[in-house]
């Protein structure tokens, strides 16, 4: 079996992973919960041998590099980042409802990634000939993920705030199956408390590869001033929750805007603008 074939199979697992969550969400049934995180479990496993299986296959086109070289194979891994950290977030505290709101993100980079990206392995271009790759790519996505399941609570807990304002005694309605609105405050910070380390180091380790590649610690590169953008917009909510104390509605929205920053650093930059990382696109 391929890498390609096993990557479909994620997909699929993925996208009824997703919709096992959305039918838990309605009818509240345990057994509809397990089976969607048991294809959620599934699929990243599938996924981490399909990376695994196009590494090698890299190496026997004589090519040989990591897969985290270009947009479908970031893509992919962002996807893997995803469920991974869902999945940590479900193993230790069992809130399956909130894969109805993660699993859509994995689901579409996979979707994408398959359906319209070109997916030929490739040589890496010389700045990219580095075990630096591997060390930034990887930090950064993980950042990235924990951030991509913030926002995913985020949701969630403005759409419980709004429905407890408008129907607060509903017990029959899918909000009730979301955990406690201070549950998914307390979940959001915490998945940005692991992302924003994460990202930090994914700066550092890129900044260490720009000056090996280039020379120069920092440039002002379109992708290199986003991801500080980015970094200022998730230090700005850790400090104004320690020191101010920033909860509730205001935390859930900043974690949401903070994610769209994430989002067009990794992708609007690459697409819409040049400089030296163009060629992730």
């Amino acid at each position: 079996m391929t890498s390609s074939s096993l990557f479909n199979i994620t997909t699929f697992a993925y996208l009824l992973s997703m919709l096992g969550f959305f039918a838990f969400a309605v009818s509240r049934s345990k057994v509809l919960g397990t089976a969607a995180s048991a294809l959620a479990y599934g699929g990243l496993l599938a996924q981490t041998v399909a990376i695994g299986l196009r590494w090698k296959e890299s190496y026997a086109l004589g090519i040989g590099h990591a897969p985290l070289s270009n947009l479908y194979e970031s893509v992919v891994f962002f996807s893997w980042t995803i469920v991974l950290i869902y999945g940590l977030l479900d193993l230790k505290y069992r809130y399956r409802v909130i894969g109805a709101f993660v699993m859509p993100f994995a689901l579409l980079g996979m979707a994408w990634g398959q359906l319209s990206l070109d997916s030929g392995i490739q040589p890496l271009v010389p700045a990219l000939q580095s075990n630096w790759l591997t060390y930034h790519v990887i930090t950064c996505f993980l950042g990235y993920a924990a951030f991509a399941v913030a926002c995913g609570i985020s949701i969630m807990y403005l759409i419980r705030a709004k429905h407890e304002k408008s129907t607060p005694d509903n017990e029959q309605s899918i909000v009730a199956t979301f955990p406690a609105g201070r549950v998914l405050d307390d979940l959001n910070y915490k998945s940005i408390m692991i992302g924003f380390p994460l990202l930090t180091l994914g700066i550092v380790t890129g900044a260490a590869w720009a000056n090996y590649a280039w020379g120069t610690y920092w440039s002002w590169d379109p992708k290199e001033t986003w991801s500080l953008i980015v970094w200022f917009v998730y230090a700005a909510f850790l400090h104004a929750r320690i020191t101010r104390g920033w909860a509730g509605q205001r935390a859930a929205w900043l974690s949401i805007i903070g994610f769209a920053a994430t989002i067009f650093c990794y992708l609007g930059v690459n697409l819409l603008l040049s400089g030296l990382h163009s060629y992730g696109g």
